[in-house]
């Protein structure tokens, strides 16, 4: 099958630090390469990837100190996509509704994976416009705010088999890896490494718009024993660091619509200890891949039965439920199911005109 993905362009593909959502795109695209399709990825030039490279932009716009206006890139990219669509069988967008006007418009049939958030209320207004755009959701849990959205299918994320490794030692601090922000709750995550009495390590990105939540309510905390900020890391970095672990700390108090970072964790064997919002209950098997919690208080007695936890079997579910393959696969089912629906459609057209 011929197939183009299109990837935001705020982070390179992969993204060089921090960036779930191109990441996630960077290990579709090497799937369905490896499942023998031909795949055209239309992301930024700095991209790296074993499928056909086409960028409308040089740098990821992050990292671009001349990028002002980031959407004007990305309407210039889906104008791309939409004049060279019949070039493709399938074309499947992950820049949110920014293609809808133009997908709704384009033969070649399509789908959007949303990443984000829908819990806002200007989008009831956009997707009472798109009821026809076919949508997929990373997790069942995302779809609630949006119900009269044209949804498909829910597809987890999946990471490649080898990119972590099992580790099998007990670890010695805490880790936090993610934004830092106030929905992240990496204020919660000091207070359980506190109650608890074991180090805590905080691998984070800290956007401008949460500067001023880092340095009033984060910053002072910091004392570089107990509590270690790092910075933001890459993928090279991760498996030590999650592997090394004790568990994986995500205290979240927001509508996660995925959390890659709980399955980075499985794969290293690390448990994690999860607050139940967004899509926690669905991603964890608690007493396997670790606990879902509802306070600090709770959060620091269930990091005590931790040790009593396989991290073998942690990555055993990894593998079994959460791989960059069974992903693809998942996928490649839906753009044929989706794709014979666009022929029958056609069909029944000519046959009535």
């Amino acid at each position: 099958m011929r197939i183009a993905q299109v990837a935001p362009l705020y982070e390179s593909v992969p993204p060089k630090l921090y960036g779930g959502t191109e990441r996630v795109v960077s290990y579709l695209t090497e799937a369905l390469v490896n499942l023998g399709h031909d795949v055209t990825l239309y992301a930024s030039g700095d991209s790296q990837t074993s499928a056909e490279l086409r960028s409308c932009c040089s740098q990821s716009l992050r990292l671009n100190p001349e990028s002002v206006d980031p959407l004007a890139d990305h309407v210039a990219l889906m104008e791309n996509v939409f004049r060279e669509s019949d070039e493709f069988d399938f074309v499947h967008s992950h820049v949110d509704y920014i293609g809808f006007p133009l997908l709704r418009r384009m033969q070649t049939p399509s789908v959007t994976t949303l990443h984000g958030r829908l819990d806002l209320p200007n989008l009831q207004c956009l997707y009472n416009e798109f009821t026809e755009t076919p949508v997929v959701s990373i997790s069942t849990s995302q779809r609630a705010p949006l119900p009269q959205a044209n949804w498909q299918a829910t597809v987890h994320h999946g990471l490649p088999r080898d990119l972590y490794s099992l580790h099998e030692g007990t670890g010695e601090y805490l880790a936090f890896l993610g934004r830092i922000s106030p929905e992240k709750r990496v204020d919660t995550a000091i207070q359980i490494a506190k109650r608890f009495g074991m180090p805590l390590k905080i691998a984070a990105k800290i956007d401008k718009v949460d500067r001023e939540y880092f340095e009033t309510e984060i910053r002072p905390q910091i004392d570089g024993r107990q509590i270690e900020l790092i910075g933001e890391i890459g993928e090279k970095e991760k498996d030590a660091f999650l592997g090394n672990a004790y568990a994986l700390l995500f205290p979240i108090d927001w509508p996660e619509p995925f959390g890659l970072v709980m399955v980075e964790a499985m794969a290293c064997g690390t448990p994690v200890i999860a607050f139940p919002k967004g899509s926690v209950p669905e991603v964890m098997r608690p007493g396997i891949t670790g606990y879902v919690v509802d306070d600090a208080e709770s959060a620091a007695k269930a990091l005590g039965d931790v040790s009593n936890l396989s991290r073998k079997r942690c990555r055993e579910i990894f593998e079994r439920h959460y791989t960059a393959e069974r992903m693809a696969q998942d996928y490649v089912a839906l753009f044929e199911k989706l794709q014979d629906r666009a022929e029958l459609g056609s069909v029944a057209e000519e046959a009535i005109s």
